[in-house]
């Protein structure tokens, strides 16, 4: 088969498994609607490796979504759209095109980036693209994005032209505000959609918190959820030397073993 370090070998191993003439029915039967949440998956678990520094399953997971570029393509190629080469023909002639600084004459390279340059290029690709009408700033921010990581892309766009509070304080005074506003709501048994806009607004005001602080909410909350699902566990540990279950204790039981297990991990024990 060749070498198993190259492109080329990744690229035929999936064309082999999108044969009709042998290859794998799972891949087969794939098309580009059913592979993107995997696409998304595989990125969040590059994602993860990268929080936990674990740089041999780094390795791994970044093989995994680049078989998902691979696997994209390879539907792409055979539906006559296009293929692997075009797609790393276009991503390099982006990043030439966005880098003049970098990439271009001696007078670009001398002058530097200037600000706002990037915006600029990006303006003109999408007019290239016949895009030219786009009328918001906010309109290329991609809606499939994790709504936290939107909510940071759509209010860092806003910022570029002066709308964003100027001080973390005034974004935490916002964060009161809100959280104010939806105790009122539950307070007079609000309706859902009433609950849930407020509760939206108040995540929202959360992820620009985030942002000032210069904190990617996502990678905060996986680290939350990492950390919860360490104790729980902890928890359910220490319920089994007793001969016991979650599920045959009290919250007051739990809730007592949970704060041992923050000890621990503080080092405020033993």
């Amino acid at each position: 088969m060749g070498e198993l370090d190259r492109i080329e070998a990744l690229l035929r191993i999936m064309a082999r498994l999108r044969d009709p003439d042998g290859g794998c029915p799972w891949d087969l039967e794939q098309n580009f609607s059913t592979i993107a949440p995997y696409t998304i998956e595989e990125a969040f678990e590059v994602a993860d490796a990268i929080e936990r520094g674990d740089m041999a399953d780094l390795r791994e997971e970044l093989g995994d979504l680049l078989l998902q570029v691979v696997f994209h393509a390879q539907m792409a190629s055979e539906a006559g759209l296009f293929g692997f080469p075009d797609v790393v023909r276009a991503i390099c002639e982006k990043m030439i095109r966005r880098h003049p600084h970098v990439f271009g004459d001696e007078e670009a390279r001398s002058a530097g980036m200037v600000k706002g340059r990037w915006d600029e290029i990006k303006a003109e690709e999408q007019a290239a693209k016949g895009n030219a009408a786009q009328k918001s700033i906010l309109d290329d921010v991609p809606l499939a994005l994790p709504a936290l990581a939107r909510a940071v892309k759509l209010q860092a766009r806003a910022a570029r032209v002066g709308f964003d509070w100027p001080s973390t304080a005034e974004v935490i005074d916002k964060l009161n505000e809100e959280m104010l506003e939806l105790s009122e709501e539950l307070a007079k048994g609000g309706e859902h959609d009433r609950i849930e806009d407020e509760l939206g607004d108040l995540l929202f005001v959360y992820a620009n918190l985030a942002r000032h602080l210069k904190v990617d909410p996502e990678a905060a909350l996986r680290r939350a959820n990492a950390k919860f699902r360490r104790r729980f566990s902890r928890i359910e540990e220490k319920l089994a030397a007793r001969g016991s279950t979650p599920e045959q204790s009290t919250l007051e039981e739990m809730d007592a073993l949970w704060n041992e297990a923050k000890r621990e991990e503080r080092g405020e024990m033993g």
